[in-house]
């Protein structure tokens, strides 16, 4: 599995934790403190806490959510890039007339083709 298919199957998870934490508020001030007992006096936390601690989540999924999409486009490899392919190109044989050396012999002198 690569990095692309792991940045989504984190982002499908966190987003369906956010979707469930979105539908637990309720925007009146109610949401998932009220729903389990609140404005009992003895809860753990309270209203305020429990609306702080769910908005703050909200706004934590959201930023990783973002982060890991970016990443994932980072990490993704384009598929309708324009591919640039460098050729095998060697260098040309050198087919150059040798220059002939001070004492008559060439250097780099080819061998000789036969006749067709």
């Amino acid at each position: 599995m690569g990095l692309f298919q792991f940045f989504m199957i984190i982002i499908m998870i966190l987003s369906v934790l956010l979707v469930l934490i979105v539908l637990s508020q309720n925007p009146k001030g109610g949401g998932l403190s009220s729903t389990f007992g609140g404005g009992g006096g003895s809860q753990m936390f309270g209203v305020q806490r429990t609306n702080k601690f769910l908005d703050n989540t909200t706004w934590g999924l959201f930023i990783a959510i973002v982060v890991l999409i970016i990443g994932a486009g980072v990490t993704h490899e384009n598929p309708n890039a324009i591919k640039t392919v460098k050729p095998n190109v060697t260098a040309p044989a050198n087919n150059l007339p040798a220059q002939p050396a001070a004492n008559g012999a060439s250097q780099n002198q080819l061998p000789a083709q036969p006749a067709k």
